[in-house]
């Protein structure tokens, strides 16, 4: 699944459109989040692990790395 893929299903299951995750990332972190900037790195793939982290906790996930067993 891609970045976007996965940002998209988070924002489905909180009932949230990306102009309210813009509205709730600017107030939390005080710096300018924009839907078209959003969109913009979605769509270019060109989106920043710790800004997809601060995305995700902005919608009350966590990211998080699990081991698998390959056998």
């Amino acid at each position: 699944m891609s970045v976007r893929e996965d940002l998209k299903i988070l924002l489905v299951k909180e009932k949230m459109t990306i102009t309210e995750l813009a509205r709730e990332a600017e107030a939390i972190s005080g710096k300018k989040y924009t839907v078209h900037g959003i969109s913009q790195k979605l769509v270019n793939s060109s989106m920043k692990y710790d800004e997809m982290k601060f995305l995700a906790r902005v919608l009350g996930y966590d990211i998080k790395f699990e081991k698998i067993n390959l056998l």
